[in-house]
């Protein structure tokens, strides 16, 4: 299947690509990459604010992480005018605003890496970072990047 149809198969649509919250672009692309600026985990009035776990759980929090792969892939598609010209996600780089005492950040980051895999299969396969910070931009949960090979 194709990462259109398991998009579908989903029951998930991309959203419309979110502006950029200060002076940077959403995409940049060298050759065949794409290195995409960190996405938040922003639609609309939803905004997945505050440090995990005191103020959001885990389970909040990797939806976070997969409002903002669907949020990154309607910057791809922005980009490259489909999704299905990916050929590879290279990498991912996960923050998370936490608590000094919390160690979890991989489970939450693996609220995106599942979806990855769940939407490219193979070619979601990726290498990856998840880090706990002090504090992210707008008090957001969560920020993702990532790094995509595309035709």
């Amino acid at each position: 299947m194709t990462p259109h149809e398991n998009l579908a198969r989903l029951g998930l649509t991309l959203p419309n690509v979110p502006a950029p919250v200060a002076a940077y672009v959403n995409c940049v692309r060298s050759g065949n990459l794409l290195f995409l600026s960190g996405g938040l985990p922003i639609e609309g009035d939803k905004k997945i604010i505050g440090q995990v776990p005191r103020d959001v759980s885990i389970e909040e929090a990797q939806e976070a992480a997969r409002m903002i792969v669907l949020n990154r892939l309607a910057v791809i598609q922005s980009e490259i005018g489909n999704i299905d010209r990916v050929t590879r996600i290279v990498s991912l780089g996960g923050f998370v605003s936490s608590a000094p005492d919390f160690y979890d950040h991989p489970k939450v980051i693996n609220g995106a890496s599942e979806l990855l895999l769940e939407i490219f299969g193979d070619k979601g396969k990726h290498s990856r970072t998840a880090v706990g910070v002090a504090a992210l931009p707008l008090n957001v949960a969560v920020e993702i990047n990532l790094i995509v090979e595309v035709e």
